[in-house]
């Protein structure tokens, strides 16, 4: 199993959402506060709406942009705080496309896409 994974998010119908071939996820939105910290992450990223790189993984990684703690699960899917800036957000059940069971801290990083 890979240690670090990346998608590419981007806006489509305002919503943010990701598509994954390899694990048969297609236009997988981001909601329920996820879509808010999605906006704080790329504030700084010019076009974020037509694409950007989001590699995330269970374990510290250089250059990573923010730590994200598990709270609680809630329809499937779990729950997890951004301390540093007072919000949390929703990942759905595609996280266990990721990973067997909810990781207790997800470590990420964003950064612009080179193909756009």
């Amino acid at each position: 199993m890979n240690s670090i994974f990346a998608i590419a998010p981007y806006k489509f119908n305002d919503f943010w959402v990701f598509d994954d071939p390899s694990v048969g996820l297609t236009q997988e939105p981001f909601v329920s506060g996820a879509d808010e910290i999605i906006d704080i992450l790329t504030e700084d990223i010019r076009d974020a709406k037509g694409g950007f790189k989001l590699a995330f993984s269970v374990h510290p990684f250089p250059g990573y942009t923010a730590r994200f703690s598990w709270n609680r699960e809630e329809h499937g899917g779990n729950w997890y705080s951004w301390k540093e800036r007072g919000i949390e957000g929703w990942l759905c059940p595609a996280l266990f496309k990721y990973f067997e069971t909810a990781p207790k801290e997800i470590y990420v990083q964003v950064s612009p896409r080179k193909d756009i």
